[in-house]
């Protein structure tokens, strides 16, 4: 695991500056501690941090082929390098190091742009072609690792693994107003903006070649997705195959130099991982968890019961509210606007992690892949409830929901149920958005100043829209799982992972999105994968064997921090500060008046608007640094 960047100078062919790379790369410090490494080119520079996980010794980067053609950077795992470096040999290819990377040096040298067909990981990575004159990167298939690039003022192609480091160009650091307005509504920057202009995201399953004729992108892969009806025939039980895959990727995934462990939720997913992982080993398995002390939002207890079962060796830790300047800067650490919070916990249980191993396998993916998420059967709901004529759901059932007492629980009942009733009658991908949307298109009339309206805006929607025109042909619920792998999966879940283990110098890797895993969930039938109103029934069944009956029948709860009651309590001081007239007002764009509503709403127990609260906060944050 790495952090990497580089510069090509295509603009103004004036020789690379060491000093330049060296600032960009070392605020990457945390990505890569053990190591540092540069190479300059005449018009290109490489620089990469490198966590040393395999090859310890000499996996040393940047790397290059025989003849130093080629250079490479590199961050990531390729769970597949032996097999790549015995058919590589064969053909005649000669390796120095025991390293991962090398084998993408070669590959490129035989296959070209092709070369990232051939590999099973997680990877950002960039070469240089010094014959061809040219930079080639990619991104692995399912946006797991990220890839950021830009052009500075002298039009100079930059990258990096962080916006950070190509904040120290000469960028144009000019916020991307659209990004920041679908940030409202999402809780993050949709693929490929970023909150900077002149700042874009390198898309999942995507190659660019840049050279001194521009920059020219391809996608090499993508989801499988049979039209509806056209999946495979159902076989009698899928129980034995989903376990061998499943297997087949932990097994990959632990490879390592390094020790090695788990983050354990007590949920379905991860303790699916960490019982694999625990099978393998042959000595106690390191798993870790958070606790909080509300109830509903503490998993430790499961978590605990979980690895006894299993056999690990547990660690625990019951948080108390974060301080506020960590809180500030856990924020910053994403570099844009972030509003989810479970990036809390996430950097928690990291933090408690990395003292003891330094890799671990989560369960992230699973809900995307075997649809776990309540929303992956509500389009079943509404088309039940829209059965009820429309007189009675308006005038009856929508007034006692609309009534219903706030609760501040984790997913309360009341929340999931007022969500519900107010999309059901929503077109079928709109309804999907509205499970996701925290400012809709009417709430940013009120959440942001007429002046920053006045700039114009696309509606956020069409982030959504767009992929599902990719499988309008699919099973609605195909469809949504699609969506949601190109969307909340990649842009808020791997991206929290991500930053908030990368903060804490760990690695993690994501067995259920392995590729060939994805591809073969993708074309089992909708039915299976979701039986009436259950979710994952797919998995719940095939690790029946694997997994005792309390946590295969258990609900999911999510890894997320009792916000809620925070900002009522512990953080009230802080969040009030930043609700501040003054503070809101000077933003630019954030329509104070409207904001201090939503505050009191919440702060008198009158409707739980936390994800909205800390949306705005995380907003106000960035535009202090980063003013319009």
């Amino acid at each position: 695991m790495c952090g990497i960047c580089g510069i090509f100078s295509i603009g103004d062919s004036s020789p690379v500056s060491m000093q330049l790379l060296q600032e960009m790369n070392r605020t990457m410090v945390h990505r890569g501690p053990d190591d540092e490494g540069y190479h300059i080119d005449g018009p290109a520079g490489l620089a990469m941090r490198r966590l040393s996980i395999i090859d310890v010794e000499g996996g040393r980067q940047p790397l290059d082929n025989e003849d130093s053609s080629i250079w490479i950077v590199f961050n990531g795992e390729i769970y597949n390098y032996r097999e790549i470096r015995t058919h590589l040999t064969r053909k005649g290819h000669r390796f120095r190091t025991d390293s991962d990377t090398e084998a993408i040096v070669h590959l490129y040298e035989d296959y070209g742009a092709e070369c990232v067909t051939y590999l099973n990981g997680m990877f950002a990575f960039a070469i240089w072609d010094s014959r061809g004159k040219r930079i080639f990167a990619a991104r692995d298939r399912m946006g797991i690792k990220p890839f950021f690039y830009c052009f500075d003022a002298n039009g100079n192609f930059c990258f990096a693994s962080e916006i950070k480091a190509l904040l120290k160009t000469s960028v144009d650091r000019s916020p991307n107003l659209q990004a920041l307005y679908d940030y409202s509504s999402l809780m993050y920057t949709p693929t490929p903006d970023t909150a900077f202009r002149a700042i874009t995201k390198l898309e999942p399953a995507s190659s660019l070649m840049c050279s001194f004729n521009g920059l020219v992108k391809r996608s090499y892969w993508d989801i499988p997705t049979p039209a509806a009806g056209e999946e495979e025939h159902k076989k009698s039980s899928y129980d034995e195959e989903i376990v061998d895959l499943i297997e087949t990727a932990v097994k990959r995934q632990m490879v390592s130099d390094v020790p090695i462990g788990a983050l354990l939720s007590g949920g379905l997913d991860s303790t699916t991982i960490a019982a694999i992982m625990a099978r393998r080993l042959h000595t106690p398995l390191k798993t870790f968890t958070i606790g909080f002390r509300h109830k509903s939002y503490n998993e430790s207890d499961e978590a605990r019961f979980v690895a006894t079962q299993i056999g690990s060796e547990h660690f625990e830790k019951i948080v108390d509210p974060f301080m506020v300047g960590s809180i500030e800067n856990l924020l910053g650490i994403f570099d844009e606007p972030f509003a989810d919070y479970s990036a809390i916990p996430t950097f928690l249980v990291s933090k408690i992690a990395s003292e003891m191993v330094r890799v671990v396998l989560t369960g992230d993916g699973g809900d995307e892949v075997f649809a776990g998420y309540p929303t992956h059967f509500a389009f079943k709901l509404s088309k039940i409830f829209r059965l009820v004529p429309g007189w009675i759901r308006t005038n009856i059932i929508n007034r006692m929901v609309l009534s219903l007492p706030t609760s501040f629980e984790r997913i309360s009942f009341d929340y999931k149920a007022k969500r519900f009733v107010t999309g059901a009658d929503l077109p079928f991908e709109r309804g999907h958005y509205w499970w996701k949307v925290i400012f809709d298109e009417k709430d940013k009339e009120l959440l942001f100043t007429r002046d920053f309206l006045n700039t114009g805006f696309q509606d956020t929607f069409r982030v959504f829209d767009k992929h599902f025109e990719r499988v309008r042909k699919c099973h609605p619920l195909n469809q949504i799982l699609y969506v949601d792998a190109k969307t909340f999966l990649v842009d808020d879940n791997l991206t929290k992972v991500d930053r908030m283990t990368m903060a804490n110098s760990l690695e993690a890797r994501v067995p259920f999105l392995d590729h060939e895993l994805v591809e073969r969930i993708a074309v089992i039938p909708p039915g299976v994968k979701s039986r009436g109103f259950q979710t994952k029934s797919l998995l719940r069944s095939a690790v029946k064997r694997l997994l005792p009956a309390s946590i295969r029948k258990g609900k999911k709860k999510g890894f997320t921090p009792p916000l809620p009651f925070w900002i009522r309590s512990e953080l009230k001081s802080f969040v009030c500060d930043v609700f501040s007239y003054k503070r809101l007002a000077k933003s630019g764009a954030i329509n104070p008046n409207y904001c201090k509503t939503l505050l009191e709403e919440h702060l008198n127990g009158v409707r739980d608007n936390n994800r909205q609260i800390w949306t705005v906060i995380s907003l106000v944050l960035w535009l202090e640094k980063n003013p319009l």
